[in-house]
């Protein structure tokens, strides 16, 4: 019996690393299609700006999805989480040794540092129910 029941949890584990990888993919697939580049890093600011807030914008549709559909949030949404700030972060970091202007890269990094505390706290708040 303990077999069946880690074959269920690593469905259950697998299916949030699916819906989580679902607008990763389809931002990549955009990256590729428009820019023929599969390297985010290498892009231009307004051309990583879309990408970054498809990116975003699809990643957190699919939190809102896994809270419609009575799912807690895992750590597996905070290491898609925290992969997708650290990308920011570093396209920061370079547009910042460039001299470019990262005004908007930065408001999207404090924003999404915001809503990163705010799903933490509903997360501890779950746990302690």
């Amino acid at each position: 019996m303990r077999w069946w029941w880690r074959l269920n949890e690593n469905r259950h584990i697998m299916k949030k690393v699916l819906i989580h990888a679902t607008p990763v993919l389809l931002s990549f697939i955009y990256l590729f299609i428009i820019n023929y580049t599969i390297n985010p890093i290498t892009l231009k600011g307004p051309y990583f700006l879309k990408f970054y807030l498809i990116l975003i914008l699809g990643f957190y549709a699919s939190v809102f999805m896994l809270k419609i559909f009575g799912e807690t949030i895992s750590k597996i949404t905070f290491y898609f989480l925290i992969s997708i700030f650290l990308l920011g972060i570093v396209k920061l970091i370079k547009g910042i040794f460039l001299e470019k202007p990262v005004g908007f890269l930065m408001m999207i990094l404090i924003i999404e540092l915001i809503v990163m505390l705010i799903i933490n706290v509903f997360r501890v708040n779950h746990k302690m129910k």
